[in-house]
């Protein structure tokens, strides 16, 4: 007996997904699947993968273009959180699963289906992502996830595919698992499972090796309004076309190159690998500017609002009340965070090297130890004293015993 009649598949054309649409057909006696491939910038790929879901019976084949939503719905609030999982990933992958899941969502919708699937195992963080941001839109639909209950090896589903002609993407010669979006790519499995071993190079596409980029730096100016970047030396740009050109120009420079042993949702540790050139450099750029336009308590009290924020949207919480609530906390202090930053990129690196704002408030009569200070410097003995006073009496009580 079916689980489901007719099914909305989040489908990549890999080993996984493409299983799942014989699988729930055959053994989960699912009579319809229609598949979706969220258009998030991977290039060239999705061509051949709509034509390969209906070769694996899929009865229909979606690709929605969803790219521009994507840069400005869920790129665009990350940056202005500073998002950086465990202080080093820019999220580049997790933020396109609540986008998917509300396609998945919108689709089951329209052509009348009563679930929607995925194709996530379940030692990753996207079934996590994909279930509760599926809960969230609508909690009535069912979810299926076939990939977490057939228990087969990864040798076993490869196995089963070709029993019903479908091939393998993954060859001996290249054995990686890779995501790729206009934010970046992520590259796992294989040799890079050693947490000792080198990546080698042949699995990088976003960035350069240092041995092959330019001799001389180049320099770039990052246009900001309101937290959001909209430019890029001097010229507006829209929220595609600037993140493409910024990968282009960082990648160049071979900056935007992670490696690093990532904590995931489901409690294991990972070996991850991220090309996110444009998504970093952008966050570290508005961090910057934030420190010339935000007040210290704002500054100092965002930090925890961000690592809030940041694992929130890494756990799968991107549809949650505390996420809307803290949308408006980040909103509010993006209203002065409009201007330039200017970067320096050479050699693997992406070095600030200035920043400018009309709404800024450094005030260089305060800060010059030149002829045109205006701080008072008798005020710094008085304050002093008042700030240090609960310091002096614990001292003189402790010590005294």
């Amino acid at each position: 007996m079916g689980r489901a009649n007719k099914v909305v598949l989040a489908y990549s054309g890999g080993v996984d997904t493409s299983v799942c649409i014989p699988y729930l057909q055959n053994e989960w006696g699912v009579k319809e699947i229609i598949t979706l491939a969220a258009d998030l910038g991977q290039g060239d790929e999705l061509g051949p993968i709509q034509e390969k879901a209906l070769r694996c019976g899929a009865v229909e084949s979606l690709v929605e273009d969803a790219q521009e939503e994507f840069i400005k719905d869920f790129a665009f609030p990350s940056i202005r959180a500073n998002a950086l999982y465990e202080n080093r990933y820019p999220l580049s992958t997790a933020l396109a699963r609540p986008l998917i899941a509300k396609l998945l969502v919108d689709a089951a919708e329209k052509y009348g289906a009563d679930a929607v699937a995925h194709g996530c195992t379940a030692k990753g963080n996207d079934q996590v992502r994909f279930d509760l941001g599926i809960a969230a839109l609508n909690p009535n639909i069912k979810v299926l996830a076939p990939a977490r209950e057939w228990g087969m090896t990864r040798e076993e589903t490869i196995a089963y595919g070709e029993r019903f002609g479908i091939e393998s993407p993954v060859k001996k010669s290249s054995p990686y698992s890779i995501d790729r979006n206009l934010l970046g790519r992520s590259i796992e499995a294989g040799i890079l499972e050693d947490p000792m071993t080198e990546p080698p190079e042949e699995i990088f596409d976003f960035t350069k090796s240092i041995a092959d980029t330019p001799d001389e730096p180049e320099y770039v100016e990052i246009d900001f309004e309101k937290g959001t970047p909209v430019g890029l030396n001097g010229k507006i740009l829209g929220p595609i076309e600037l993140i493409t050109e910024l990968n282009t120009l960082a990648g160049k420079h071979g900056y935007g190159r992670i490696d690093m042993i990532e904590n995931r949702v489901v409690g294991i540790k990972s070996r991850e690998i991220y090309e996110a050139p444009a998504l970093l450099v952008l966050i570290h750029a508005h961090r910057d500017l934030e420190s010339l336009t935000l007040t210290g308590d704002v500054t100092q009290y965002k930090r925890g609002i961000e690592e809030t924020y940041t694992r929130m949207i890494y756990q799968g919480l991107w549809y949650s009340p505390l996420k809307e609530a803290l949308d408006g906390f980040i909103d509010k202090t993006q209203e002065n965070v409009s201007g330039t930053v200017r970067i320096k990129f050479f050699k693997g690196n992406s070095t600030i090297v200035g920043r400018r704002s009309d709404n800024s408030i450094y005030a260089p009569d305060l800060a010059t130890y030149g002829a045109d200070d205006k701080f008072d410097h008798k005020a710094a003995e008085g304050f002093i004293y008042i700030w240090g006073l609960p310091t002096k009496v614990w001292s003189q009580k402790t010590r005294n015993k």
